[in-house]
């Protein structure tokens, strides 16, 4: 595949590569979106829980709108529904502070950004004394009914998924009303996730992967983890095409037909990372950089404190204990 854009099951068009913002912090991030948007990047990822939309906001004041240089029609923008906000009564107050913050009146795309829920209010990691997570027992089904309702109002044009596997995902599928549009998953050639593509491929649900450059600038690597991008087999592949190794990994996602959103706030890479379309990787090349997965995640990290290590997975609906 070699398309600019991926047509999702509502009849969107969606671009296939878009700017990822998580881990862009607010000081940089408007230049960053600048800079995607004067590039020809059409498509930007949020999320509320990134704490920079309303600096993605001031950018998209300066370039999208009547007057500006692009419409708001001609703009995908995603946000995502953080896990303290999951009860249904939470759901409309979240999407609309990410509205207001974003200064735009609908999105395109509304993700539950997770499927486990953690105790409402405005504290974003709410933790006990020992540093554990506090969870809530809303169900994610019921968190999707009360975004269903977004759809309906017209504050968002489709809704979706982030971090579910392939049971949660057909769950959802089974009650929708408005069938989930998309699944945001970590992917990237360490993690491949062949399986959950091919399973929602079947049902037409797209998949987007974050984190698609392996998160090379994860602040939680240990040292002597595998860096995707300093791999030698990429940067020997990258010299034969004559482009650089993050050119060569988005090239292979979109190939693939997954939606991509590398995070970036240098301007040369920003734009360096959407020229993608003038090549082609051959079927060996493919198979070559397919080989590489090692079913390895790099997010959630995994928090020690006290000699104690403490992530989701007690979670009763903690994605990652299933195998795809």
């Amino acid at each position: 595949m070699s398309c600019t854009h991926v047509t999702l099951s509502t009849g969107q068009m969606i671009p296939s590569v878009g700017l990822g913002t998580w881990k862009s912090i607010p000081a940089q991030v408007k230049q960053a979106i600048l800079a995607a948007l004067d590039s020809g990047y059409r498509h930007i990822d949020c999320a509320a829980a990134y704490g920079n939309e309303e600096n993605v906001g001031e950018a998209l004041r300066e370039r999208v709108g009547p007057g500006k240089s692009l419409k708001r029609e001609e703009l995908f923008l995603t946000s995502k529904l953080w896990n303290t906000q999951h009860h249904p009564d939470d759901v409309e107050a979240a999407c609309r502070r990410s509205l207001t913050h974003l200064g735009v009146s609908y999105l395109d795309l509304y993700l539950m950004h997770w499927p486990m829920a953690f105790e409402r209010g405005s504290v974003m990691m709410p933790s006990n004394a020992d540093g554990s997570i506090r969870y809530a027992d809303t169900h994610y089904i019921d968190t999707w009914k009360a975004m269903e309702m977004l759809v309906d109002q017209g504050l968002v044009k489709a809704i979706g998924m982030s971090n579910f596997n392939a049971r949660q995902t057909d769950l959802i599928l089974s009650i929708a009303r408005h069938k989930p549009a998309v699944n945001q998953v970590e992917c990237h050639p360490f993690l491949t996730q062949q399986q959950l593509l091919t399973h929602c491929r079947d049902r037409g649900v797209a998949v987007v992967a974050y984190s698609p450059l392996g998160s090379p600038n994860r602040p939680w690597a240990s040292p002597g983890e595998p860096a995707l991008m300093e791999d030698l087999r990429i940067i020997d592949i990258a010299r034969r095409y004559g482009k650089t190794a993050a050119q060569i990994i988005i090239r292979w996602h979109v190939q693939r037909g997954i939606i991509c959103i590398p995070k970036s706030v240098t301007p040369a890479r920003i734009q360096q990372n959407l020229q993608v379309f003038d090549f082609q990787l051959t079927d060996e090349d493919m198979k070559l950089i397919e080989s590489f997965n090692r079913n390895e995640r790099f997010i959630p990290p995994t928090v020690e404190k006290g000699g104690k290590k403490y992530r989701d997975g007690l979670h009763p609906h903690f994605p990652f204990h299933d195998p795809y």
